[in-house]
C-alpha cells in the first residue's frame, strides 16, 4: 500500500497540483455543530439521498421545492406517524417521486431519527476511526440508507467521511486494500484500516483523504 503522500502526488500530477486536488473539499463540522443541526435537517438530507438513488439528481433538484411542501417541512413527529391515507396521497402527488417503496423508507427513516434519541449528537460523537461502524449502523437500523446513500447523507451534512464511489474503491484496489467493492463486515474493516493509517500519517481528515484517492484515478 502506498503511503499518503506518494497518492497525493499521483494526483497532483494528474489534476495539475496539489491545491487543485484538495480545492472544493467539504468542510467538516465539529461534534458540537453536528448535534445542533435538527433533526428535520438530517430527514430531508435521507430524503434527498433516498429521491436521489438511481435517478438524475437534477431532477430531484428541480422538484425539491414541492418535496418539502409536500412532506411538511420534514416535520419527523409528523412523518414518522405518516397516515395511510397520508401516504397514499403522497405516491399520487406530482410535486414528489411517486415511488411507494421510497417514500414509505422516508417515513421509517422518521422513526429510525426519533428512536436514536438526538441523531446529530450521536453522529457527532460517533469516532471517524470507526466510520465503518456508523454506516453500518445507518444501512442496519436506518430504511434504503446503504451502499453509498448513507455515506453522501453524511458527507453533505458534514461529518468527517469518505466515500467509496467508483474511483475511491479502484484506488483502494489498486493499493491492495480489497480486490472489489466492499461487500463484508471484513473487506469494509480493511477499508477503515487504510483510512485510518493514512489519517494518521498524514493529519489529514477522511473526507480530504477520500478526495485526493478518488482524484489519483477519475
Amino acid at each position: 500500500m502506498r503511503t499518503f503522500e506518494e497518492i497525493l502526488e499521483i494526483a497532483a500530477q494528474r489534476k495539475g497540483g496539489r491545491d487543485k486536488v484538495l480545492a472544493g473539499a467539504m468542510p467538516v463540522k465539529s461534534a458540537g455543530e453536528l448535534a445542533a443541526i435538527p433533526d428535520e435537517s438530517w430527514l430531508a438530507q435521507m430524503a434527498r439521498g433516498i429521491f436521489q438513488a438511481g435517478i438524475s439528481w437534477k431532477v430531484v433538484e428541480a422538484k425539491w421545492p414541492g418535496i418539502e411542501e409536500a412532506f411538511h417541512g420534514f416535520d419527523v413527529g409528523r412523518v414518522a406517524m405518516m397516515s395511510e391515507d397520508w401516504f397514499d396521497q403522497l405516491i399520487a402527488d406530482t410535486r414528489v417521486i411517486r415511488s411507494p417503496p421510497k417514500i414509505r423508507a422516508i417515513q421509517e427513516n422518521a422513526v429510525f431519527i426519533r428512536e436514536a434519541g438526538g441523531f446529530g449528537r450521536k453522529v457527532g460523537e460517533w469516532p471517524a476511526e470507526d466510520f465503518a461502524g456508523l454506516v453500518r449502523w445507518m444501512g442496519k437500523e436506518g430504511s434504503r440508507l446503504g451502499g453509498t446513500t448513507g455515506q453522501y447523507v453524511l458527507r453533505f451534512m458534514g461529518k468527517e467521511s469518505y466515500i467509496l464511489s467508483r474511483d475511491v474503491v479502484a484506488r483502494l484496489v489498486a493499493e491492495g486494500v480489497i480486490d472489489k467493492a466492499p461487500g463484508s463486515a471484513r473487506a469494509m474493516a480493511a477499508v477503515q484500516a487504510a483510512f485510518n493509517a493514512w489519517k494518521a500519517e498524514s493529519g489529514r481528515t477522511l473526507t480530504e483523504i477520500s478526495r485526493v484517492l478518488a482524484q489519483s484515478i477519475g
